[in-house]
């Protein structure tokens, strides 16, 4: 599978009370990653519009390792993984200090849905190619 790379600079607006990367915001600069993947190989919000199908997140588990603090420069590391079904497939996301240090582990469950029907829609060719999968 292709890796992507997705860099970024902790911002003071990314902090909580303890001065390092809110919880919840890991989750989202984990996603920035996903659509900069997507949007870089051709399915980017403008192709999940007009095609009316996008991906959705079915399962996640977000493990935490070293702390991430303000000013930091981040890449955050993304990979498709394996189908699981006809309908869902992996993906392993890292966040990487500029040390090399690992400082968090997303690994999720993805499927493809139709926005019309509200219900997923085996990958296409297209997909699995915006996602990496080989």
């Amino acid at each position: 599978m292709e890796v992507h790379e997705y860099k970024f600079k902790v911002l003071e607006s990314h902090l909580d009370t303890f001065g390092h990367i809110n919880n919840a915001t890991y989750l989202q600069l984990f996603e920035e990653a996903r659509w900069d993947l997507i949007t870089e190989r051709g399915w980017g919000l403008k192709e999940v519009q007009a095609r009316e199908i996008g991906p959705v997140i079915l399962e996640l588990n977000l493990k935490f390792k070293r702390e991430i603090k303000n000013r930091e420069i981040i890449t955050v590391v993304s990979q498709s993984g394996d189908m699981l079904n006809k309908l869902v497939m992996t993906m392993h996301q890292k966040m990487i200090k500029e040390n090399g240090d690992v400082a968090a582990i997303l690994d999720i469950h993805v499927g493809l849905m139709d926005l019309k029907a509200r219900k997923l829609i085996e990958p296409t060719s297209e997909w699995l190619a915006a996602v990496g999968y080989k």
